[in-house]
């Protein structure tokens, strides 16, 4: 198998990083989503210095992430960019999210309905597995070694991978209870390369661009960062949202 790959070394590497929660007060904090009249002033990927504050107006709502988790500021008020060190402890969570020895072909107790999402679907159990219930940007850190997952697992299905360029395809199998299937070895994995997913039952064809990762994103701020740069939203959602530390009140109120 390929467990000894990138992906081994990217997880063993964020595993190491969130044991090392003391160290979290040095790491930066950046911003990772941002709504509000002050958008523009604090938008994702923007690093904050650990003395700054950031100021927030009513309607204001702010995600900042630092090596301890994300925080969500709500206008309007000041707060400091820093996280409290005796916040809630985040490492399970990040751990069980950036495993990557897995066993290959997970098995879950999914609500029916085929391959696509429900609405009280699961979210991903690993950061890394390409979700194939929407159309997204997939980052990948291991080309060789790429998996999909499917939120509804109680029937088969047989999904069929198409190469948008040059029409290359190949079908993935998932058994009955199967949440989990490889990336079939007769289809290359290519950077930028956007392919067209598509089962019986599907009104639509699912599109999903594979973006591969450099090595070497080891940080969890690092990590965010370069999911916001190539804009796989839906793994960035799925960080920020298992990591969530309580929203914190407002160091001084406008």
């Amino acid at each position: 198998m390929f467990w000894t790959s990138h992906w081994a070394k990217c997880g063993a590497a964020m595993m190491a990083l969130a044991a090392l929660a003391p160290l979290a007060a040095q790491a930066e904090t950046i911003v990772v989503r941002a709504s509000g009249p002050s958008a523009k002033t604090y938008t994702p990927g923007k690093k904050l210095a650990d003395n700054s504050s950031v100021t927030l107006k009513a309607g204001d709502v702010v995600t900042l992430l630092d090596g301890r988790g994300t925080r969500t500021l709500r206008g309007p008020g000041t707060f400091g960019a820093t996280a409290s060190a005796a916040g809630s402890d985040t490492r399970t969570s990040l751990a069980a999210l950036l495993e990557t020895k897995r066993v290959m072909r997970a098995r879950t107790g999914a609500v029916r309905g085929g391959v696509g999402a429900e609405a009280s679907a699961p979210r991903s159990p690993n950061l890394w597995y390409v979700d194939i219930s929407q159309t997204s940007v997939a980052c990948v850190p291991d080309p060789a070694n790429v998996r999909l997952w499917r939120p509804s697992s109680a029937d088969g299905a047989t999904v069929t991978i198409t190469a948008k360029s040059g029409g290359a395809s190949a079908p993935v199998i998932f058994g009955a209870g199967e949440a989990v299937a490889l990336w079939p070895a007769t289809l290359s994995v290519t950077d930028g390369a956007v392919y067209s997913l598509s089962w019986p039952g599907l009104a639509k064809p699912i599109d999903i661009a594979l973006s591969v990762m450099a090595p070497g994103t080891e940080g969890l701020e690092s990590m965010a960062s370069t999911l916001i740069s190539r804009k796989c939203d839906a793994q960035l959602n799925l960080l920020v949202e298992t990591v969530a530390l309580p929203d914190p009140a407002p160091d001084s109120e406008l």
